[in-house]
């Protein structure tokens, strides 16, 4: 009898393991070498709009996992554009972790979505050569549908990164949550936090 109460207790000791360090999202790319963590993007990664300094959503993950997070967002950037610095703001940091938020300029300039995602893909090809994790953020090309969705869930596939969709659901087009048009407020990128957070911390353990 006692033996059986030992290794009913070790099962259940075991599936609390798993659910603590299993539960969750799927993490399919992890950093080989690299120290920085690095959040690269537009306008959504520099914070614009928000009137707290510690109020965008890269200031905020920086403070829930206790990382310095560098944040390479500069505003108005497009795919094409931050191709361009990449070599500067990214692979010259020694990249461990890099968060890649971009595509919507290009959308709100109808760049075409083919070259869009083939400045995405060399981005992400460049940072995996350095032997870094990608977590890469989706946006929509449009509040109606369109086809950014499928492409970025392709993208992540095809590159085997970590991914979170869709970053501005529920956030784009509530006035409550957005600051101006196009930008989140403090309570838009706390949410935005909320979604990029649970992959990070699996990236950190």
């Amino acid at each position: 009898m006692k033996f059986k109460i030992i290794i009913g207790a070790i099962i259940a000791i075991a599936a609390a393991f798993a659910i603590i360090f299993f539960s969750g999202p799927t993490v399919v790319d992890r950093p080989e070498k690299g120290t920085a963590i690095i959040a690269f993007g537009d306008s959504l990664v520099t914070g614009y709009g928000i009137t707290t300094i510690g109020d965008d959503f890269v200031s905020l993950l920086s403070k829930r996992t206790g990382q310095a997070i560098v944040n390479a967002g500069a505003n108005g950037d497009t795919t094409a554009s931050a191709t361009a610095r990449l070599e500067k703001d990214v692979l010259s940091q020694d990249p461990r972790i890099v968060i890649i938020l971009l595509g919507g300029n290009d959308a709100l300039r109808q760049f075409p979505v083919e070259e869009t995602f083939k400045n995405l893909g060399t981005m992400i090809d460049q940072i995996h050569e350095k032997g870094a994790a990608v977590i890469l953020v989706g946006v929509k090309g449009s509040l109606f549908g369109d086809k950014y969705d499928d492409e970025f869930k392709r993208l992540a596939k095809d590159k085997e990164v970590n991914f979170v969709p869709n970053i501005l659901k529920d956030i784009f087009g509530n006035p409550q949550l957005m600051t101006d048009q196009i930008h989140p407020n403090a309570d838009g990128h706390a949410i935005i936090a909320d979604r990029i957070e649970p992959i990070l911390k699996k990236l950190l353990k």
